[in-house]
């Protein structure tokens, strides 16, 4: 088993971005989508094998409805950087 790898990316820290992805409704096989939007703090973790990169999202402006937490960390395959 790979180790967990943590890292910091500088290019991307305090970048606006966005993040899809999906939570398992209880009792289904159905995915469910949630959106978020927010600012990207550079921290990102690498774990599996093949890895799999994920990086913070923080100062979430949009989130789904009940979500109580303040960041999420994004899979990188659907995290879009919005700014210039």
């Amino acid at each position: 088993m790979r180790p967990t790898v943590s890292g910091f990316d500088e290019a991307l820290a305090g970048r606006r971005a966005e993040c899809d992805g999906g939570y398992a409704m209880p009792g289904t096989q159905i995915a469910g989508r949630q959106e978020f939007t927010g600012r990207l703090t550079g921290e990102y973790v690498d774990h599996g094998d093949p890895p799999w990169r994920w990086y913070l999202l923080t100062d979430l402006e949009r989130k789904p409805d009940g979500y109580l937490d303040d960041s999420v960390w994004c899979e990188s395959g659907h995290l879009f950087v919005v700014d210039g």
